[in-house]
């Protein structure tokens, strides 16, 4: 059973707007200013943890605990993060023809799992690595080695990684003895090597691991 690994965050789902959605609603419950709102955009917009919200309390002296704060974030952000349809039906196609699918992504883990199980992906993949799970990031060897292990697979038997981020997935991948499929779109940096297939969508690259299995 070949062995796929997707990224999460502007992969598999549409992180950016959907963390604008969540930092709008949470600003309008608590009726936050616009100081707040900029902080939150500006913070939040490669990854958030729940440290962003302690130390947006102490900045904003807030009523509100950092702890409650981190939790409506986590809920706003799973209500309002979406996966097309037809990723979830590709991703259905390619259990139907035997892949194992892993997912393996930078964050904390309550708030990928909130996305995963929001969206449906939990019921269409083997096994979840989350960076909060170790406390280490992708390109990091070891969290591709929780995912295949979380898949009950192996990385000497090889398999593919897909997603978006130049670094950690293609970088990650190929370090990881894994094929690699580029979604286009972040700058490719120096030196990097050049993944085995760059696509404009994930559904792209869902289309390229499932004619490997009917070859």
């Amino acid at each position: 059973m070949p062995l796929a690994l997707f990224d999460l965050d502007n992969s598999l789902v549409d992180r950016q707007s959907a963390l604008s959605d969540a930092i709008t609603t949470l600003c309008r419950t608590h009726g936050f200013g616009a100081a707040i709102e900029q902080q939150l955009r500006t913070n939040l917009v490669d990854r958030a943890t729940a440290g962003d919200f302690t130390r947006l309390r102490a900045a904003f002296d807030l009523d509100v605990s950092a702890a409650q704060l981190w939790q409506e974030y986590v809920s706003f952000m799973a209500a309002a993060v979406t996966c097309r349809p037809e990723v979830l039906e590709g991703l259905a196609c390619m259990r139907a023809a035997a892949w194992t699918i892993g997912v393996i992504t930078n964050g904390a883990g309550d708030i990928q799992r909130a996305k995963l199980s929001a969206t449906g992906l939990d019921a269409l993949v083997d096994g979840v690595a989350v960076s909060g799970d170790l406390e280490i990031r992708k390109p990091d060897l070891r969290l591709f080695q929780l995912a295949a292990t979380r898949c009950g697979a192996n990385l000497a038997d090889g398999g593919w990684m897909i997603g978006d981020n130049p670094t950690g997935d293609i970088g990650g991948g190929h370090q990881a003895g894994l094929r690699t499929i580029w979604l286009r779109g972040r700058p490719w940096p120096d030196g990097l090597a050049a993944a085995h297939h760059v696509v404009d969508d994930v559904t792209d690259a869902i289309t390229i691991l499932l004619n490997e299995t009917s070859e």
